[in-house]
């Protein structure tokens, strides 16, 4: 293999502030750094680091449709176990902006439970949870 894993992943957002505290008050990740002049934000949950880059011009952005652009389809985060779930859903539910496109369900046949999310700055996340893992 001439690669290893993920380094980071690079987020382009509408509102780096909202989703920023999304990621770190609500899910309680932490920041990791800053680029302040660009402006962009470094956050990570410990394992992962997610960069956070806001979009050029907020006042007219280019939603995402993961059915027609080419790129990100949605961004897959693992919950730690069941109640973890149970947890993310109960926070991300009543966070402002967030809009929940389907809550904990099987994945197929299961027992792969996952659900999906867009966050306040447009970015579509899925959290799951695979009890054989």
């Amino acid at each position: 293999m001439l690669t290893s894993g993920i380094d980071h992943i690079g987020l382009t957002v509408r509102n780096l502030d909202a989703t920023r505290d999304f990621f770190v008050q609500c899910l309680g990740w932490q920041v990791a750094g800053e680029r302040p002049e660009y402006p962009a934000v470094f956050v990570s949950d410990g394992k992962l680091l997610i960069t956070l880059w806001q979009v050029k011009d907020e006042a007219a952005p280019i939603a995402f449709d993961r059915r027609k652009n080419i790129g990100l389809h949605h961004l897959a985060l693992r919950a730690t176990d069941e109640a973890a779930l149970a947890t993310i859903l109960e926070r991300v539910s009543t966070w402002p902006g967030v809009t929940v496109e389907f809550v904990p369900e099987l994945l197929g046949t299961g027992p792969k439970r996952h659900m999906m999310i867009y966050e306040p700055g447009g970015i579509r996340i899925e959290f799951d949870f695979d009890p054989r893992l």
